[in-house]
Protein backbone atom coordinates (compact mmCIF):
# COMPACT_ATOMS: atom_id res chain seq x y z
CA UNK A 1 0.00 0.00 0.00
CA UNK A 2 1.37 3.42 -1.01
CA UNK A 3 2.59 5.48 1.96
CA UNK A 4 0.39 8.36 0.78
CA UNK A 5 -2.65 6.21 1.55
CA UNK A 6 -1.57 5.86 5.17
CA UNK A 7 -0.65 9.53 5.52
CA UNK A 8 -3.97 10.81 4.19
CA UNK A 9 -5.93 8.24 6.23
CA UNK A 10 -3.97 9.14 9.37
CA UNK A 11 -4.42 12.89 8.85
CA UNK A 12 -8.17 12.79 8.26
CA UNK A 13 -8.71 10.10 10.92
CA UNK A 14 -6.90 12.31 13.45
CA UNK A 15 -8.89 15.35 12.32
CA UNK A 16 -12.14 13.43 12.83
CA UNK A 17 -10.96 12.43 16.30
CA UNK A 18 -10.20 16.07 17.18
CA UNK A 19 -13.74 17.15 16.28
CA UNK A 20 -15.13 14.19 18.30
CA UNK A 21 -16.23 12.11 15.33
CA UNK A 22 -15.38 8.42 14.80
CA UNK A 23 -12.09 8.04 12.85
CA UNK A 24 -13.84 5.85 10.27
CA UNK A 25 -15.49 9.02 8.90
CA UNK A 26 -12.02 10.44 8.29
CA UNK A 27 -10.96 7.22 6.56
CA UNK A 28 -14.00 7.37 4.27
CA UNK A 29 -13.24 10.92 3.19
CA UNK A 30 -9.57 9.98 2.77
CA UNK A 31 -10.65 7.50 0.10
CA UNK A 32 -12.62 10.15 -1.78
CA UNK A 33 -9.74 12.65 -1.58
CA UNK A 34 -7.26 10.07 -2.83
CA UNK A 35 -9.67 9.25 -5.64
CA UNK A 36 -9.84 12.93 -6.58
CA UNK A 37 -6.03 13.08 -6.59
CA UNK A 38 -5.93 10.33 -9.21
CA UNK A 39 -5.25 7.30 -7.02
CA UNK A 40 -7.18 4.10 -7.55
CA UNK A 41 -7.81 0.87 -5.75
CA UNK A 42 -5.14 -1.81 -6.09
CA UNK A 43 -4.69 -5.48 -5.26
CA UNK A 44 -2.70 -4.81 -2.09
CA UNK A 45 -5.26 -2.42 -0.61
CA UNK A 46 -8.11 -4.73 -1.59
CA UNK A 47 -6.36 -7.67 0.08
CA UNK A 48 -5.95 -5.63 3.28
CA UNK A 49 -9.64 -4.63 3.15
CA UNK A 50 -10.74 -8.24 2.62
CA UNK A 51 -8.53 -9.38 5.50
CA UNK A 52 -10.09 -6.77 7.77
CA UNK A 53 -13.61 -7.99 6.96
CA UNK A 54 -12.57 -11.63 7.46
CA UNK A 55 -11.04 -10.94 10.89
CA UNK A 56 -14.04 -8.81 11.84
CA UNK A 57 -16.50 -11.61 11.01
CA UNK A 58 -14.33 -14.08 12.91
CA UNK A 59 -14.41 -11.87 16.03
CA UNK A 60 -18.19 -11.49 15.66
CA UNK A 61 -18.43 -15.28 15.70
CA UNK A 62 -16.34 -15.41 18.88
CA UNK A 63 -19.01 -13.34 20.63
CA UNK A 64 -22.03 -15.01 19.04
CA UNK A 65 -24.34 -17.54 20.62
CA UNK A 66 -25.99 -19.51 17.83
CA UNK A 67 -29.19 -19.71 19.89
CA UNK A 68 -29.51 -15.93 19.52
CA UNK A 69 -30.24 -16.36 15.78
CA UNK A 70 -33.27 -18.52 16.56
CA UNK A 71 -34.89 -15.95 18.81
CA UNK A 72 -38.14 -14.59 17.42
CA UNK A 73 -36.99 -10.97 17.49
CA UNK A 74 -33.94 -11.86 15.37
CA UNK A 75 -35.43 -14.39 12.96
CA UNK A 76 -38.79 -12.73 12.37
CA UNK A 77 -37.35 -9.22 12.67
CA UNK A 78 -34.63 -9.73 10.03
CA UNK A 79 -36.84 -11.55 7.51
CA UNK A 80 -39.81 -9.18 7.93
CA UNK A 81 -37.67 -6.05 7.69
CA UNK A 82 -35.88 -7.25 4.54
CA UNK A 83 -39.16 -8.05 2.78
CA UNK A 84 -40.92 -4.85 3.86
CA UNK A 85 -37.92 -2.69 3.00
CA UNK A 86 -37.55 -4.20 -0.48
CA UNK A 87 -41.21 -3.47 -1.24
CA UNK A 88 -41.19 0.07 0.16
CA UNK A 89 -37.77 1.05 -1.20
CA UNK A 90 -38.28 -0.41 -4.67
CA UNK A 91 -41.66 1.36 -5.03
CA UNK A 92 -40.12 4.70 -4.01
CA UNK A 93 -37.10 4.24 -6.29
CA UNK A 94 -39.29 3.17 -9.19
CA UNK A 95 -41.47 6.24 -8.62
CA UNK A 96 -38.35 8.43 -8.46
CA UNK A 97 -37.18 7.08 -11.83
CA UNK A 98 -40.24 8.66 -13.44
CA UNK A 99 -38.91 12.13 -12.53
CA UNK A 100 -35.22 11.53 -13.31
CA UNK A 101 -34.56 11.46 -17.02
CA UNK A 102 -31.23 9.67 -17.37
CA UNK A 103 -30.49 6.47 -19.25
CA UNK A 104 -29.06 4.65 -16.23
CA UNK A 105 -32.03 5.60 -13.99
CA UNK A 106 -34.55 4.20 -16.47
CA UNK A 107 -35.63 1.31 -14.25
CA UNK A 108 -37.82 -1.73 -14.64
CA UNK A 109 -39.62 -3.31 -11.70
CA UNK A 110 -36.97 -6.03 -11.63
CA UNK A 111 -34.07 -3.59 -11.34
CA UNK A 112 -35.96 -1.52 -8.75
CA UNK A 113 -36.39 -4.68 -6.62
CA UNK A 114 -32.70 -5.47 -7.00
CA UNK A 115 -31.68 -1.98 -5.89
CA UNK A 116 -34.08 -2.22 -2.94
CA UNK A 117 -32.44 -5.51 -1.96
CA UNK A 118 -28.95 -3.96 -2.19
CA UNK A 119 -30.04 -1.14 0.13
CA UNK A 120 -31.75 -3.53 2.58
CA UNK A 121 -28.53 -4.49 4.36
CA UNK A 122 -27.15 -2.66 7.37
CA UNK A 123 -23.41 -2.24 7.63
CA UNK A 124 -21.68 -4.97 9.62
CA UNK A 125 -18.44 -2.96 9.68
CA UNK A 126 -20.08 0.27 10.84
CA UNK A 127 -22.34 -1.32 13.47
CA UNK A 128 -19.65 -3.56 14.98
CA UNK A 129 -17.21 -0.66 15.05
CA UNK A 130 -19.75 1.49 16.91
CA UNK A 131 -20.58 -1.31 19.35
CA UNK A 132 -16.90 -2.01 20.05
CA UNK A 133 -16.12 1.65 20.70
CA UNK A 134 -19.18 2.02 22.94
CA UNK A 135 -18.53 -1.28 24.75
CA UNK A 136 -22.09 -2.41 23.95
CA UNK A 137 -21.49 -5.65 22.08
CA UNK A 138 -23.03 -7.77 24.85
CA UNK A 139 -25.97 -5.48 25.61
CA UNK A 140 -29.51 -6.43 24.67
CA UNK A 141 -29.58 -4.06 21.70
CA UNK A 142 -26.01 -5.00 20.71
CA UNK A 143 -26.79 -8.73 20.65
CA UNK A 144 -29.99 -8.07 18.69
CA UNK A 145 -28.14 -5.97 16.10
CA UNK A 146 -25.42 -8.60 15.64
CA UNK A 147 -28.02 -11.36 15.25
CA UNK A 148 -29.84 -9.43 12.51
CA UNK A 149 -26.55 -8.57 10.78
CA UNK A 150 -25.65 -12.27 10.67
CA UNK A 151 -29.06 -13.09 9.19
CA UNK A 152 -28.56 -10.38 6.56
CA UNK A 153 -25.14 -11.85 5.75
CA UNK A 154 -26.84 -15.19 5.14
CA UNK A 155 -29.34 -13.50 2.79
CA UNK A 156 -26.39 -11.99 0.89
CA UNK A 157 -24.68 -15.37 0.54
CA UNK A 158 -27.88 -16.91 -0.85
CA UNK A 159 -28.22 -14.06 -3.37
CA UNK A 160 -24.61 -14.41 -4.51
CA UNK A 161 -25.06 -18.14 -5.07
CA UNK A 162 -28.22 -17.54 -7.13
CA UNK A 163 -26.96 -14.47 -9.03
CA UNK A 164 -23.54 -15.86 -9.97
CA UNK A 165 -24.79 -19.36 -10.60
CA UNK A 166 -21.89 -20.58 -8.50
CA UNK A 167 -23.25 -23.76 -6.97
CA UNK A 168 -21.26 -25.10 -4.02
CA UNK A 169 -19.13 -28.15 -4.72
CA UNK A 170 -20.46 -31.56 -3.61
CA UNK A 171 -17.47 -31.49 -1.26
CA UNK A 172 -19.16 -28.67 0.65
CA UNK A 173 -20.88 -31.35 2.73
CA UNK A 174 -17.47 -32.11 4.21
CA UNK A 175 -17.61 -28.78 6.06
CA UNK A 176 -19.94 -30.53 8.52
CA UNK A 177 -16.78 -32.24 9.84
CA UNK A 178 -15.96 -28.96 11.58
CA UNK A 179 -18.58 -29.82 14.21
CA UNK A 180 -16.89 -33.03 15.48
CA UNK A 181 -13.52 -31.26 15.10
CA UNK A 182 -14.65 -28.51 17.46
CA UNK A 183 -13.02 -30.05 20.60
CA UNK A 184 -9.70 -30.29 18.74
CA UNK A 185 -9.91 -26.64 17.63
CA UNK A 186 -10.76 -25.53 21.16
CA UNK A 187 -7.85 -27.53 22.55
CA UNK A 188 -5.47 -25.83 20.11
CA UNK A 189 -6.81 -22.43 21.19
CA UNK A 190 -6.42 -23.31 24.86
CA UNK A 191 -2.78 -24.24 24.29
CA UNK A 192 -1.89 -21.10 22.34
CA UNK A 193 -0.87 -19.20 25.47
CA UNK A 194 -1.26 -15.46 26.05
CA UNK A 195 1.51 -13.99 23.89
CA UNK A 196 2.07 -13.63 20.17
CA UNK A 197 0.82 -17.17 19.48
CA UNK A 198 -2.74 -16.21 20.50
CA UNK A 199 -3.48 -13.69 17.70
CA UNK A 200 -1.53 -15.88 15.25
CA UNK A 201 -3.83 -18.77 16.17
CA UNK A 202 -6.80 -16.49 15.47
CA UNK A 203 -5.43 -15.59 12.03
CA UNK A 204 -4.88 -19.26 11.18
CA UNK A 205 -8.41 -20.23 12.21
CA UNK A 206 -10.06 -17.26 10.43
CA UNK A 207 -8.09 -17.50 7.18
CA UNK A 208 -8.07 -21.29 7.22
CA UNK A 209 -11.86 -21.40 7.46
CA UNK A 210 -12.14 -18.66 4.81
CA UNK A 211 -10.10 -20.61 2.25
CA UNK A 212 -11.70 -23.95 3.16
CA UNK A 213 -15.15 -22.55 2.41
CA UNK A 214 -13.96 -20.81 -0.77
CA UNK A 215 -12.37 -24.06 -1.97
CA UNK A 216 -15.74 -25.84 -1.93
CA UNK A 217 -17.63 -22.94 -3.51
CA UNK A 218 -19.08 -21.30 -0.38
CA UNK A 219 -18.43 -17.65 0.49
CA UNK A 220 -15.25 -17.50 2.57
CA UNK A 221 -16.50 -14.78 4.93
CA UNK A 222 -19.21 -17.15 6.11
CA UNK A 223 -16.46 -19.64 6.96
CA UNK A 224 -14.64 -17.09 9.13
CA UNK A 225 -17.88 -16.34 10.96
CA UNK A 226 -18.62 -20.04 11.58
CA UNK A 227 -15.05 -20.64 12.79
CA UNK A 228 -15.57 -17.95 15.40
CA UNK A 229 -18.90 -19.48 16.47
CA UNK A 230 -17.23 -22.89 16.96
CA UNK A 231 -14.75 -21.29 19.38
CA UNK A 232 -17.19 -18.95 21.13
CA UNK A 233 -17.71 -21.19 24.16
CA UNK A 234 -13.97 -21.45 24.88
CA UNK A 235 -12.77 -19.60 27.98
CA UNK A 236 -10.13 -17.84 25.85
CA UNK A 237 -12.58 -16.63 23.20
CA UNK A 238 -12.89 -13.15 24.73
CA UNK A 239 -9.12 -12.85 25.15
CA UNK A 240 -8.62 -13.92 21.53
CA UNK A 241 -11.13 -11.31 20.32
CA UNK A 242 -9.30 -8.58 22.25
CA UNK A 243 -5.91 -9.68 20.89
CA UNK A 244 -7.25 -9.38 17.31
CA UNK A 245 -8.94 -6.01 17.85
CA UNK A 246 -5.97 -3.82 16.92
CA UNK A 247 -5.25 -5.89 13.79
CA UNK A 248 -8.90 -5.78 12.76
CA UNK A 249 -9.14 -2.01 13.18
CA UNK A 250 -5.92 -1.45 11.23
CA UNK A 251 -6.96 -3.68 8.32
CA UNK A 252 -10.43 -2.12 8.18
CA UNK A 253 -8.82 1.20 7.32
CA UNK A 254 -8.19 -0.41 3.94
CA UNK A 255 -11.88 -1.23 3.63
CA UNK A 256 -13.00 2.35 4.24
CA UNK A 257 -10.42 3.61 1.76
CA UNK A 258 -11.67 1.21 -0.92
CA UNK A 259 -15.20 2.63 -0.64
CA UNK A 260 -13.94 6.10 -1.50
CA UNK A 261 -11.70 4.70 -4.24
CA UNK A 262 -14.56 2.81 -5.91
CA UNK A 263 -15.35 5.71 -8.22
CA UNK A 264 -15.34 9.50 -8.27
CA UNK A 265 -18.95 10.63 -8.40
CA UNK A 266 -20.33 13.35 -10.61
CA UNK A 267 -22.70 15.94 -9.19
CA UNK A 268 -25.83 14.19 -10.42
CA UNK A 269 -24.71 10.84 -8.92
CA UNK A 270 -23.99 12.56 -5.62
CA UNK A 271 -27.45 14.17 -5.62
CA UNK A 272 -29.10 10.80 -6.27
CA UNK A 273 -27.09 9.28 -3.39
CA UNK A 274 -28.22 12.11 -1.09
CA UNK A 275 -31.84 11.60 -2.13
CA UNK A 276 -31.57 7.88 -1.37
CA UNK A 277 -30.15 8.71 2.06
CA UNK A 278 -33.46 10.46 2.74
CA UNK A 279 -34.91 6.93 2.91
CA UNK A 280 -32.81 6.11 6.00
CA UNK A 281 -35.56 7.38 8.36
CA UNK A 282 -37.90 4.90 6.63
CA UNK A 283 -35.46 2.13 7.51
CA UNK A 284 -35.46 3.30 11.13
CA UNK A 285 -39.28 3.41 11.30
CA UNK A 286 -39.60 -0.10 9.84
CA UNK A 287 -37.11 -1.55 12.31
CA UNK A 288 -38.61 0.30 15.27
CA UNK A 289 -42.17 -0.67 14.36
CA UNK A 290 -41.27 -4.34 13.93
CA UNK A 291 -39.37 -4.47 17.23
CA UNK A 292 -42.29 -2.87 19.06
CA UNK A 293 -44.72 -5.38 17.50
CA UNK A 294 -42.36 -8.15 18.66
CA UNK A 295 -42.71 -6.72 22.22
CA UNK A 296 -39.19 -5.47 22.70
CA UNK A 297 -38.67 -2.64 25.14
CA UNK A 298 -38.86 0.79 23.54
CA UNK A 299 -35.25 1.62 24.45
CA UNK A 300 -33.95 -1.60 22.89
CA UNK A 301 -36.06 -1.00 19.77
CA UNK A 302 -34.88 2.61 19.52
CA UNK A 303 -31.15 1.94 19.97
CA UNK A 304 -31.10 -1.10 17.65
CA UNK A 305 -33.09 0.72 14.96
CA UNK A 306 -30.85 3.78 15.13
CA UNK A 307 -27.74 1.64 14.86
CA UNK A 308 -29.11 -0.39 11.91
CA UNK A 309 -30.29 2.64 9.93
CA UNK A 310 -27.52 2.73 7.36
CA UNK A 311 -26.48 1.09 4.11
CA UNK A 312 -23.98 -1.69 3.86
CA UNK A 313 -20.76 -2.85 2.29
CA UNK A 314 -22.68 -5.99 1.34
CA UNK A 315 -24.89 -3.74 -0.77
CA UNK A 316 -21.75 -2.82 -2.70
CA UNK A 317 -20.97 -6.51 -3.19
CA UNK A 318 -24.52 -7.19 -4.40
CA UNK A 319 -24.29 -4.15 -6.68
CA UNK A 320 -20.94 -5.27 -8.10
CA UNK A 321 -22.33 -8.71 -8.92
CA UNK A 322 -25.43 -7.14 -10.49
CA UNK A 323 -23.28 -4.78 -12.61
CA UNK A 324 -20.98 -7.60 -13.75
CA UNK A 325 -24.08 -9.64 -14.69
CA UNK A 326 -25.49 -6.65 -16.67
CA UNK A 327 -28.48 -6.42 -14.33
CA UNK A 328 -27.57 -2.83 -13.37
CA UNK A 329 -25.75 0.06 -15.00
CA UNK A 330 -22.28 0.77 -13.56
CA UNK A 331 -23.41 4.20 -12.32
CA UNK A 332 -25.44 2.44 -9.61
CA UNK A 333 -22.26 1.11 -8.05
CA UNK A 334 -21.05 4.70 -7.58
CA UNK A 335 -24.42 5.69 -6.10
CA UNK A 336 -24.29 2.70 -3.73
CA UNK A 337 -20.77 3.63 -2.62
CA UNK A 338 -21.68 7.27 -2.01
CA UNK A 339 -24.93 6.47 -0.21
CA UNK A 340 -23.14 3.89 1.96
CA UNK A 341 -20.41 6.35 2.92
CA UNK A 342 -22.93 9.10 3.75
CA UNK A 343 -25.02 6.67 5.83
CA UNK A 344 -21.89 5.72 7.85
CA UNK A 345 -21.40 9.38 8.70
CA UNK A 346 -25.05 9.83 9.71
CA UNK A 347 -25.13 6.72 11.92
CA UNK A 348 -21.79 7.46 13.58
CA UNK A 349 -22.78 11.03 14.47
CA UNK A 350 -26.30 10.20 15.67
CA UNK A 351 -25.34 7.18 17.76
CA UNK A 352 -22.78 9.18 19.71
CA UNK A 353 -25.71 11.05 21.24
CA UNK A 354 -28.18 8.16 21.22
CA UNK A 355 -28.36 7.70 25.00
CA UNK A 356 -28.74 11.43 25.55
CA UNK A 357 -31.52 11.57 22.95
CA UNK A 358 -33.31 8.69 24.66
CA UNK A 359 -33.03 10.34 28.05
CA UNK A 360 -34.46 13.53 26.57
CA UNK A 361 -37.36 11.92 24.67
CA UNK A 362 -37.88 8.69 26.60
CA UNK A 363 -41.48 9.45 27.57
CA UNK A 364 -42.42 9.87 23.90
CA UNK A 365 -40.46 6.77 22.81
CA UNK A 366 -41.87 4.63 25.64
CA UNK A 367 -45.38 5.59 24.59
CA UNK A 368 -45.11 2.92 21.85
CA UNK A 369 -43.98 0.18 24.24
CA UNK A 370 -46.18 -2.89 24.72
CA UNK A 371 -47.45 -3.37 28.31
CA UNK A 372 -46.24 -6.99 28.57
CA UNK A 373 -42.49 -7.28 27.82
CA UNK A 374 -40.54 -10.35 26.72
CA UNK A 375 -39.05 -12.47 29.49
CA UNK A 376 -35.45 -11.19 28.97
CA UNK A 377 -36.71 -7.60 29.28
CA UNK A 378 -38.31 -7.93 32.70
CA UNK A 379 -36.41 -5.74 35.17
CA UNK A 380 -34.29 -7.72 37.67
CA UNK A 381 -34.20 -7.40 41.45
CA UNK A 382 -31.11 -6.90 43.64
CA UNK A 383 -32.39 -8.40 46.87
CA UNK A 384 -31.07 -6.63 49.96
CA UNK A 385 -27.89 -5.39 48.28
CA UNK A 386 -26.31 -2.22 49.63
CA UNK A 387 -23.31 -2.24 47.28
CA UNK A 388 -23.61 -2.52 43.50
CA UNK A 389 -20.66 -3.31 41.21
CA UNK A 390 -21.26 -2.27 37.58
CA UNK A 391 -19.12 -4.21 35.10
CA UNK A 392 -17.99 -7.78 35.68
CA UNK A 393 -14.70 -7.61 33.81
CA UNK A 394 -11.43 -8.52 35.51
CA UNK A 395 -11.40 -5.45 37.76
CA UNK A 396 -15.11 -5.50 38.55
CA UNK A 397 -15.19 -9.23 39.21
CA UNK A 398 -12.16 -8.92 41.49
CA UNK A 399 -13.79 -6.10 43.45
CA UNK A 400 -17.08 -8.01 43.60
CA UNK A 401 -15.39 -11.16 44.94
CA UNK A 402 -13.46 -9.20 47.58
CA UNK A 403 -16.57 -7.42 48.83
CA UNK A 404 -18.63 -10.62 48.69
CA UNK A 405 -16.32 -12.31 51.21
CA UNK A 406 -17.26 -9.57 53.68
CA UNK A 407 -20.86 -8.66 52.84
CA UNK A 408 -22.22 -11.78 51.13
CA UNK A 409 -25.47 -11.07 49.28
CA UNK A 410 -25.37 -7.43 50.35
CA UNK A 411 -23.22 -6.85 47.26
CA UNK A 412 -24.72 -7.29 43.79
CA UNK A 413 -22.94 -7.45 40.43
CA UNK A 414 -24.36 -6.00 37.22
CA UNK A 415 -23.22 -6.68 33.66
CA UNK A 416 -24.79 -6.78 30.19
CA UNK A 417 -23.07 -10.10 29.41
CA UNK A 418 -25.56 -12.79 30.39
CA UNK A 419 -22.86 -15.51 30.35
CA UNK A 420 -20.85 -13.74 33.07
CA UNK A 421 -23.95 -13.34 35.22
CA UNK A 422 -24.89 -17.01 34.79
CA UNK A 423 -21.41 -18.05 35.96
CA UNK A 424 -21.78 -15.95 39.12
CA UNK A 425 -25.31 -17.23 39.69
CA UNK A 426 -24.05 -20.84 39.55
CA UNK A 427 -21.72 -19.96 42.42
CA UNK A 428 -24.70 -18.71 44.40
CA UNK A 429 -23.72 -15.04 44.12
CA UNK A 430 -26.08 -12.10 43.74
CA UNK A 431 -25.73 -10.79 40.18
CA UNK A 432 -28.12 -9.38 37.56
CA UNK A 433 -28.13 -8.74 33.82
CA UNK A 434 -28.49 -5.11 32.86
CA UNK A 435 -27.12 -2.21 30.83
CA UNK A 436 -25.58 0.40 33.12
CA UNK A 437 -26.49 3.18 30.66
CA UNK A 438 -30.18 2.25 30.77
CA UNK A 439 -32.04 4.98 32.65
CA UNK A 440 -35.15 2.77 32.71
CA UNK A 441 -33.17 0.15 34.67
CA UNK A 442 -32.14 2.65 37.34
CA UNK A 443 -35.69 3.96 37.63
CA UNK A 444 -36.94 0.41 38.25
CA UNK A 445 -34.25 -0.62 40.76
CA UNK A 446 -34.51 0.25 44.49
CA UNK A 447 -31.59 2.69 44.28
CA UNK A 448 -32.51 4.29 47.61
CA UNK A 449 -31.26 1.20 49.47
CA UNK A 450 -27.88 1.24 47.66
CA UNK A 451 -25.14 2.97 49.63
CA UNK A 452 -22.23 2.52 47.23
CA UNK A 453 -21.93 1.98 43.46
CA UNK A 454 -18.60 0.82 42.01
CA UNK A 455 -18.33 1.46 38.25
CA UNK A 456 -15.64 -0.83 36.82
CA UNK A 457 -15.93 -0.01 33.12
CA UNK A 458 -13.03 0.82 30.76
CA UNK A 459 -14.83 3.66 28.97
CA UNK A 460 -14.81 7.04 30.68
CA UNK A 461 -17.86 8.09 28.61
CA UNK A 462 -19.86 5.10 29.87
CA UNK A 463 -18.88 5.91 33.46
CA UNK A 464 -19.95 9.53 33.05
CA UNK A 465 -23.30 8.54 31.49
CA UNK A 466 -24.04 6.09 34.32
CA UNK A 467 -23.08 8.69 36.93
CA UNK A 468 -25.43 11.26 35.38
CA UNK A 469 -28.28 8.77 35.23
CA UNK A 470 -27.79 7.72 38.86
CA UNK A 471 -27.84 11.34 39.94
CA UNK A 472 -31.09 11.83 38.00
CA UNK A 473 -32.81 9.12 40.06
CA UNK A 474 -33.32 9.05 43.82
CA UNK A 475 -29.84 7.63 44.42
CA UNK A 476 -28.12 9.42 47.33
CA UNK A 477 -25.18 7.08 47.94
CA UNK A 478 -21.54 7.30 46.88
CA UNK A 479 -20.04 6.50 43.48
CA UNK A 480 -16.53 5.10 42.92
CA UNK A 481 -15.00 4.43 39.51
CA UNK A 482 -11.78 3.33 37.84
CA UNK A 483 -9.62 5.26 35.40
CA UNK A 484 -7.00 3.78 33.11
CA UNK A 485 -5.11 7.03 32.58
CA UNK A 486 -4.25 9.97 34.80
CA UNK A 487 -5.98 12.50 32.52
CA UNK A 488 -9.29 10.64 33.01
CA UNK A 489 -9.42 11.25 36.76
CA UNK A 490 -10.35 14.95 36.79
CA UNK A 491 -13.20 14.71 34.20
CA UNK A 492 -14.79 11.89 36.22
CA UNK A 493 -14.63 13.89 39.44
CA UNK A 494 -16.09 16.93 37.67
CA UNK A 495 -19.04 14.82 36.48
CA UNK A 496 -19.96 13.67 39.98
CA UNK A 497 -17.86 10.57 40.73
CA UNK A 498 -16.93 10.71 44.44
CA UNK A 499 -13.75 8.62 44.27
CA UNK A 500 -11.66 7.69 41.24
CA UNK A 501 -9.07 4.91 41.39
CA UNK A 502 -6.28 4.97 38.83
CA UNK A 503 -6.22 1.36 37.70
CA UNK A 504 -2.47 0.98 37.20
CA UNK A 505 -1.46 3.10 40.20
CA UNK A 506 -3.80 1.28 42.57
CA UNK A 507 -2.72 -2.12 41.20
CA UNK A 508 0.92 -1.24 41.84
CA UNK A 509 0.08 0.07 45.30
CA UNK A 510 -1.82 -3.09 46.18
CA UNK A 511 1.01 -5.26 44.87
CA UNK A 512 3.55 -3.35 46.97
CA UNK A 513 1.44 -3.46 50.15
CA UNK A 514 0.73 -7.20 49.88
CA UNK A 515 4.38 -7.95 49.08
CA UNK A 516 5.61 -5.96 52.12
CA UNK A 517 3.05 -7.66 54.34
CA UNK A 518 4.11 -11.07 53.02
CA UNK A 519 7.80 -10.26 53.56
CA UNK A 520 7.08 -9.10 57.11
CA UNK A 521 5.26 -12.35 57.92
CA UNK A 522 8.11 -14.40 56.47
CA UNK A 523 10.67 -12.48 58.56
CA UNK A 524 8.69 -12.88 61.78
CA UNK A 525 8.29 -16.64 61.21
CA UNK A 526 12.05 -17.21 61.11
Amino acid sequence: MDIIFLLVAFGLGLLAKFVKLPPLIGFLFAGFILNALGYSNNDTLQAIADLGITIMLFTIGLKLNIKDLLKREVLVGSISHTLLWIVVCSVLIYGLSIYISTTWFNLTWQTALLIGFAFSFSSTVCVIKILDEAGETKTRHGSLAIGILVMQDIFAVIFLVVATGKIPSPWAISLCLLIPLRPVLQRILAGSGHGEMLPLTGFIFALGAYHAFEYVGVKGDLGALIAGVLLASNVKANELAKSLMAFKDLFLIGFFLTIGLTALPSLDLLLVALVLCLLIPVKFVLFFGLFIVLRLRARTAYLTSLMMSNYSEFGLIVGAVAVSSSMLDKEWLVVLAMATAISFVITSILYQRSHAYYFQYKDTIKHFEKPIPLAPDIYPTIGNAKVLVVGMGRVGKGAFSAIHTQLGDEVCGLDSDIDKIKQLAKLGKNAIVGDGEDIDLWENLPVTQIELVLIALPSIDDTINITKQLRQTQFTGRIAAIARYEDEVEPLVEQGVDRVFNFFTEAGLGFAEESLQWAKVCTESK
